[in-house]
């Protein structure tokens, strides 16, 4: 099994989410983070005053599938987030020793 975990621009969550679930990936974890990359934030202007921007709002999502879906999530995910620009995200790939449902104690793939 994998752990995918990607960070996004808040924008291209409901691409993402509709990408996915077209590909029947229904389980995920959202939630809303900020950070920066290469890009290193932005000036903004305020009452006359500028103040660096360098924490931006992304978005990040977490799910595990087994091993035989791991490219082709991959593949929709990037297709989906991707604008071309800087500050498109990143994605992370973990191996999961274990998973568990708690409701029944299902094991491995099966608790997925």
């Amino acid at each position: 099994m994998k752990k995918i975990e990607a960070i996004i621009q808040p924008h291209k969550l409901e691409d993402v989410k509709e990408a996915l679930k077209s590909i029947g990936v229904d389980g995920m974890t959202i939630t809303e983070v900020r950070g920066h990359g290469r890009q290193k934030g932005h000036k903004e202007v305020y009452r006359g005053m500028e103040y660096q921007v360098d924490l931006l709002p992304k978005v990040k999502i977490e799910m595990v599938i087994t091993d035989a879906r791991h490219d082709e999530v991959i593949r929709t995910l990037t297709a989906a987030a991707r604008s071309g620009k800087i500050g498109d995200g990143k994605i992370f790939v973990y191996d999961v020793a274990d998973a568990i449902r708690i409701r029944n104690e299902d094991r491995g793939e099966a608790a997925l």
